[in-house]
């Protein structure tokens, strides 16, 4: 079995099961608790919640848990608006974002706030100079995300932080999802990056787990109320043993990220050459973009038939965004993108992760020269 979808889930670490199964049978307080086993509960997920902050270089009170990657982003987008909507209703964001951003500004919209959608380059990148353009007085959120889920371009998080630091009062917000481990991502006191979601199964953590990063002194109003968890920002009981999980696999992702980052570009840049050579494949990802995420398609086939077709050999690559793919819509990404729509629905996506290898790519190559003869005679 080929598994080649791992921006829309990684399998959990070994390790990293291990650490929730025993966390998950041995402490069994409520962290909020005053007696000793909440207090052992508590210590845990503090200590936890550090280890995140200290590889990501920032401090402890600025990490606080979630549910994923969709409850940050909801978070991050609602609870600015909420915050701030006294200073201003405009909000900036781009034409490729995830569903969870997407559908946030949506929301925002039906109460009044305005919306202001970067259109991308034919490689899925905006323009740092429409974002200057952008940006008004009653502006108070702008939300790009770091890497694009379905075809894997990078924006320039680091130019937009230039251009927002003459703009101190708006908030910044990045969804890294997809960044994390993957591409250098500055957070703390020298970025300009306010906000920052993350999801612990896209590194190989347990699902229903994740964290936001709110730089110190940035506010942003709860969505949770409840109990005055997570010094009174998300009510909630919170998952002590996912934190953990979580905590382990973050630092399992970063040991040698190098040397993973350059694996995982290697298979992609050997794919992509691959899948060049064929007459009817529009590769749309870009060498440059990040190094495990690679989009393309086959002409006249929709991406449904090619996940099913790979899937009976046992390899599994998904129709772009996981978390939209059952609808049978074009990929949102390539649209905007200026991808005609008929070659869009065609698009598939490969995702890698650092325990893939060349031999799978080659396999997969020799699959894919078999599938491509038995299509050939469709237009």
């Amino acid at each position: 079995m080929i598994y080649f979808d791992n921006s829309a889930t990684t399998s959990i670490d070994k390790t990293v099961l291990q650490t929730f199964e025993k966390v998950s049978q041995t402490i069994n307080g409520n962290p909020s608790s005053l007696h000793q086993l909440g207090n052992y509960a508590d210590g845990l997920l503090q200590q936890s919640r550090k280890q995140i902050a200290d590889l990501l270089n920032v401090s402890s009170e600025e990490i606080y848990f979630t549910s994923g990657g969709t409850e940050g982003d909801n978070w991050a987008i609602k609870g600015t608006a909420i915050e701030k909507h006294q200073f201003g209703k405009h909000v900036i964001t781009t034409a490729v974002e995830h569903p969870a951003v997407k559908e946030s500004v949506a929301q925002l919209e039906m109460l009044g706030f305005e919306v202001t959608i970067l259109p991308v380059d034919p490689n899925g990148r905006i323009s740092v100079s429409d974002l200057k353009e952008a940006l008004r007085s009653d502006t108070i959120l702008v939300s790009i995300m770091a890497v694009n889920n379905e075809v894997g371009s990078i924006q320039p998080i680091i130019e937009i932080g230039e251009v927002l630091k003459d703009h101190p009062a708006v908030h910044f917000h990045v969804d890294a999802v997809q960044a994390i481990g993957k591409i250098p991502l500055l957070l703390g006191r020298e970025s300009r990056i306010d906000l920052a979601t993350f999801s612990a199964h896209k590194f190989h953590g347990p699902k229903g787990m994740g964290f936001i990063y709110i730089k110190k002194g940035k506010q942003v109003a709860p969505l949770l109320n409840g109990g005055g968890q997570e010094s009174g920002k998300r009510g909630g009981t919170e998952n002590v043993a996912g934190a953990a999980a979580m905590a382990k696999a973050l630092r399992l992702l970063l040991e040698k990220a190098g040397e993973k980052q350059k694996n995982q570009d290697e298979i992609k840049t050997y794919l992509m050459g691959q899948l060049e050579a064929y007459r009817r494949v529009s590769v749309f990802s870009q060498k440059e973009g990040a190094p495990h995420i690679l989009c393309f398609a086959l002409k006249g086939i929709r991406g449904e038939v090619m996940v099913h077709a790979f899937e009976k050999k046992e390899i599994y690559i998904s129709t772009t965004s996981a978390c939209s793919s059952r609808n049978g819509t074009a990929s949102s990404t390539l649209v905007a993108m200026n991808v005609p729509g008929k070659i869009a629905a065609s698009a598939v996506r490969i995702s890698l992760t650092d325990t893939n290898t060349l031999e799978e790519a080659e396999f997969f190559m020799k699959e894919f020269g078999h599938l491509y003869q038995q299509f050939k005679d469709i237009k």
